[in-house]
């Protein structure tokens, strides 16, 4: 037992359009106090987020999801948050927003191996 880990995890939700309430799940961000690792899986479903706004901004949502995966990665592509350690930088990207990526509730687990946690959240929970 002593080699598993607490982790937190989140769901990157996009909402094409906020006054509908209806969202598609994006990518799961994961971290790891012990570990030191903050890490994000993105997987974007264009065709479902299209059937809920066909007007939908698809370049802009690529972009905003790359920049979460930049400041997970730290250094220059963290840009502000570059200098963070890994629990800051989640808290910044968990921090409620109304943009149209938005972070879900965060849950706790326990693992081994949070980079395999990351994958296999985003293979229960977004693919």
């Amino acid at each position: 037992m002593s080699d598993r880990h607490v982790y937190e995890y989140a769901l990157l939700r996009v909402v094409p359009r906020v006054e509908r309430g209806e969202c598609v799940n994006a990518g799961v961000l994961v971290y790891c106090r012990a570990k030191s690792f903050v890490g994000v899986r993105t997987h974007l479903d264009e065709n479902r987020l299209l059937a809920l706004d066909p007007h939908v901004d698809l370049p802009g949502v690529r972009a905003a999801l790359r920049a979460v995966e930049g400041v997970c990665a730290g250094g220059d592509a963290a840009g502000q948050a570059a200098g963070d350690d890994p629990g800051r930088r989640f808290r910044w990207l968990i921090a409620p927003r109304s943009t149209i990526v938005q972070p879900g509730p965060v849950h706790t687990g326990l693992t081994t191996d949070p980079a395999g946690e990351a994958e296999r959240l985003l293979d229960l929970l977004v693919r």
